[in-house]
């Protein structure tokens, strides 16, 4: 066993053990004096109230049985700079295989790319900060950020670790998420690719986030939704900070109870050992300075039915498994593209929350957030320019987006915003 890696289970060991004597020790003083959330609100107070020593001791118990199910035995562990664990493990011990469909199983050789894709385009070789270490992982092995404690505790619970909080819709601001998209419907989809620009948006307390991505999507906005989703988010309740961080998402019933963020449950099987899903990316583009864009392709491989992703430059990041769907187990009936952000309200009124680069797509290039080169895959895997292009923002006044069209850039788009804003100063919404 890697020495790093046991030093880590002994101490996780040894703080429950010291945890659950307390525990018992002050449910023998009587009450005492503890943290609790007040709904709706960003703010804590404090509350009389008697721990529950076995209910916690039972959480942690959870705590522990999960980290020891998702976090597998690693033959190396990097330290990035931001703070992630990143452990390389053996590919077929990835948390995927934990699958009944796909137990005792290999990944897959890489599927054949759409034609008419073009692998020249030029990339950083450090495209995420724990790359800038000098460290790799061996051959053989795939690179993922370590899951801690800290990063279970700051989720609603558990079972919801790694998920999305509620249902959502596409079409609908009433669970709190707002978008602004350019999406394509009426035909049958079999991919997307798109090149977006990397921000660090702000967001505003822990419960929100802000992302931009390519959605695949099949079957109705109810209970039967299927979605692919891939691009960069900034989620301090996922990850405990606020970095842009490259990641994946599934669903096959509308975000209920199936699908999970990265590689946090059995799912996405990766292939790659110089990507790692839900690690920070690095650059990122500067107002008015620098700009910096990943390209994201996702198609179907015509041959065995599942959906590959492809970062940057031809890194095949690995597959969905067409049996995790329904709808997706044979085309999509709508690719998407753009921002999303979750408003909670907290304050009372609408969140300041960043999507994009925090400004308005009529500021353009240097300065607001983009899409370029947007294109989907048809039914003989070719890549081909959208035609039935529809836009959408769910709060213009507080997130917008703006379409074009020239040579270089095929079609792309400029979107986001800052969220309340002076537009907004005399409402509550």
């Amino acid at each position: 066993m890697n020495t790093t890696r046991h030093y880590s289970i002994q101490k996780h060991s040894t703080m429950i053990h010291i945890f659950v004597a307390f525990l018992l020790v002050s449910t023998s003083l009587g009450p005492v004096l503890s943290l609790q959330s007040v709904p709706d609100s960003g703010h804590r107070q404090l509350q009389n109230c008697t721990l529950n020593p076995y209910k916690d001791i039972q959480k942690l118990r959870r705590v522990q049985a999960y980290l020891k199910k998702i976090n597998k035995p690693a033959v190396k562990t990097i330290q990035s700079p931001d703070g992630d664990v990143i452990d390389c493990v053996p590919s077929h011990l990835q948390p995927a295989f934990d699958h009944p469909q796909l137990k005792g199983q290999r990944p897959l050789k890489p599927a054949v790319r759409p034609k008419g894709h073009n692998l020249t385009e030029a990339v950083s070789e450090s495209f995420q900060l724990w790359r800038d270490t000098g460290e790799s992982c061996p051959k053989g092995t795939v690179p993922i950020r370590r899951t801690t404690e800290q990063d279970i505790l700051r989720a609603s619970s558990v079972r919801r670790y790694g998920r999305i909080r509620r249902h959502v819709r596409r079409d609908s601001t009433g669970y709190g998420h707002e978008h602004a998209v350019v999406f394509e419907n009426g035909d049958q989809y079999y991919g997307a690719r798109a090149s977006l620009s990397v921000w660090a948006p702000r967001v505003t307390n822990e419960y929100e986030f802000s992302l931009s991505q390519i959605w695949i999507i099949s079957g109705s906005f109810g209970n039967d939704l299927n979605t692919i989703e891939a691009g960069w988010q900034v989620s301090p309740e996922l990850y405990g900070d606020n970095y842009p961080r490259f990641f994946t998402y599934w669903t096959s019933d509308a975000y209920q109870t199936t699908g999970c963020y990265n590689l946090l449950c059995s799912g996405f099987v990766q292939t790659n050992k110089k990507v790692a899903i839900g690690a920070a990316i690095s650059p990122r583009s500067s107002y008015n300075g620098r700009q910096f864009d990943i390209g994201l392709m996702v198609w179907k491989d015509p041959k065995h039915g599942h959906w590959w992703l492809e970062f940057g430059p031809g890194l095949l990041v690995g597959y969905w498994p067409a049996f995790l769907f329904s709808h997706l187990r044979s085309h999509a009936n709508m690719v998407q593209f753009g921002g999303e952000i979750v408003n909670t309200r907290s304050s009372g009124f609408h969140t300041s929350t960043q999507m994009g680069s925090g400004h308005f797509a009529e500021e353009g290039f240097r300065k607001a957030a983009y899409f370029r080169n947007l294109q989907t895959v048809d039914w003989d895997n070719n890549l081909v320019p959208l035609t039935n292009i529809h836009l959408k923002a769910d709060r213009a006044n507080c997130y917008d987006i703006r379409q074009g069209r020239n040579r270089v850039w095929g079609t792309y788009f400029y979107y986001g915003g800052p969220g309340r804003n002076l537009l907004l100063s005399f409402e509550t919404a």
